[in-house]
């Protein structure tokens, strides 16, 4: 079992991976895991420190989560955040009942003990971000409150076991010294070493694919987004011409999305590709299909029977590679409690059970911009390392209503005009994601002296840290208006623009 500096116990905090992300920027491997992993696992990997995340639960109901006692009786530093705080303050006798005050957003911390070990070089008052409905009432046996806030005791802290706890979220941006508070708890407290790095991973990673891989062959679907691209780079470069990528072009991909993934991989990396023209058996299966879910369910399916046809015919192969990412592995486990389906998630679907490979996922312990630096030091070009996000299944979820192979030819020129009037304009890179939507309205128009009846189509452009939550882009109106001159004068099939300026939530980033 690997070792990890840092383990996040995970009660369903929405924060977990941020939590990961910011111990690893401190260049400290952390780990996210369900709380209810048992001890002697946790204890296995070694780790200097233990996180225990927030959650949605009250610790004093029926089944809340919880963990064994036993955890803090050998002396690892322990750091409990919200519902973390509470659980220890329950599990050591205190109380922790319903706040008459609730708290979200921003509260005023107020450092009661300033040489704590958690607020070296913090100021005495500062913003912290709070998100709880129920406080402690009673500190925990062998516990002292070491900070406040106006409405909560905000921090406690158990010497003799070592124990931290906030109230507060120090993980996200709006806790203005949160960083900071980690970091003491990280290197001062938990005595971490700084030793992940890009490199190292790198380097380690390719000897671990040789030596698991051998002289073995194995296939990956290759979609042409940045997980993918970079597991088949990584693998290249450990194994070569053993790895065989499959690209299948759906017909509702980004313009020229084939012929640029075969230039980029095929004639530069010199990877071997196979690529696979179903644009026409896809189309046939949506012809008249609008609903949203019934569309990524037809692509989904349809996505694994074109690839397992492919796969089949790579009889000597006996790895299968994908671009798993962390967050991809932490949802798998990760504690979330009932939830309503707001729609199926971008990406296809797994493959199936009666497939007779071995899995290879060289990017399972990384977060996306983890992934995105390890592309950039494999030396994939900026354009292709840098892109924004794009569904799995495509243009089918940015075509409303049913698809035709005409909605998705104007929608890809209308796509590539936005897209490459962003880069002139050097937004590209400071928006989060943008993309146009074709709409199933159309509206007269005129042009020169004649009346027109074409289609609707929307730009979409947000800003985000960690795609949770986004706000629309406040993009310059004169970019705007030559976006939609361009688009309207030569995307043959709009006559009409609008701009989403809607935010997440109550909209979600795509719109189906």
């Amino acid at each position: 079992m690997k070792e990890c500096s840092i383990i996040i116990l995970d009660f369903g905090s929405q924060y977990n991976q941020l939590i990961a992300r910011r111990v690893r920027e401190m260049g400290v491997y952390a780990e996210v895991v369900p709380f209810y992993e048992p001890l002697d696992k946790i204890l296995a990997r070694k780790p200097k420190g233990i996180i225990l995340s927030g959650g949605p639960a009250s610790v004093y109901a029926e089944g809340a989560p919880t963990l064994d006692k036993a955890l803090f009786d050998h002396g690892i530093p322990v750091l409990g955040l919200c519902y973390g705080m509470q659980l220890v303050t329950h599990l050591f006798g205190g109380e922790v009942a319903r706040a008459d005050k609730q708290e979200f957003g921003k509260a005023e911390l107020i450092i009661d003990e300033k040489d704590a070990a958690l607020f070296q070089n913090i100021p005495n008052n500062t913003k912290v971000w709070m998100s709880h409905g129920d406080h402690v009432t009673r500190i925990g046996e062998g516990f002292h409150a070491i900070a406040h806030t106006d409405s909560c005791i905000a921090a406690v802290v158990n010497p003799e076991k070592n124990i931290y706890a906030f109230q507060f979220h120090p993980e996200v941006t709006h806790s203005e010294h949160g960083r900071d508070m980690l970091q003491n708890f990280v290197l001062e407290v938990a005595k971490c070493e700084k030793n992940w790095s890009m490199d190292n991973y790198i380097e380690s990673t390719i000897k671990a694919i040789q030596e698991k891989v051998g002289d073995k062959k194995v296939i990956l679907g290759l979609s042409g987004g940045v997980d993918s691209s970079v597991a088949a780079t990584l693998i290249h470069r450990a194994i070569g011409d053993q790895l065989t990528c499959i690209f299948v072009d759906t017909g509702l991909l980004r313009k020229n999305e084939a012929k640029t993934v075969m230039e980029v991989y095929s004639e530069n990396f010199h990877m071997n590709i196979k690529c696979v023209d179903a644009e026409e058996r896809f189309l046939s299966k949506l012809k008249g299909v609008s609903d949203p879910e019934q569309k990524r369910k037809i692509i989904g399916k349809e996505f694994i029977e074109v690839f397992n046809e492919e796969a089949k015919k790579f009889e000597d192969a006996e790895f299968l590679a994908q671009g798993t990412i962390y967050p991809d592995v932490i949802e798998s486990v990760s504690v979330k409690g009932p939830s309503v389906t707001i729609k199926s998630h971008h990406n296809v679907g797994g493959l199936p059970e009666d497939m007779k490979f071995q899995l290879l996922e060289p990017l399972r312990e990384l977060f996306k911009d983890e992934v995105r630096e390890v592309g950039r030091q494999l030396g994939i070009p900026h354009h292709m390392i840098d892109r924004h996000p794009f569904p799995g299944p495509g243009l089918g979820v940015r075509i409303l209503g049913d698809i035709t192979k005409e909605k998705a030819d104007i929608l890809r020129e209308a796509d590539d005009i936005f897209i490459e009037e962003l880069r002139k304009a050097d937004l590209y890179g400071k928006v989060s994601q943008a993309f146009v939507v074709l709409l199933p309205v159309q509206s007269v128009g005129v042009m020169g002296d004649e009346r027109t009846y074409e289609y609707v189509a929307s730009l979409r452009s947000v800003n985000t840290i960690d795609f949770m939550t986004a706000t629309w882009s406040h993009l310059p109106f004169d970019f705007m208006e030559r976006v939609s001159n361009r688009i309207l004068n030569e995307v043959k099939g709009i006559n009409r623009l609008t701009y989403d300026i809607s935010s997440k939530p109550p909209a979600t980033i795509e719109w189906e």
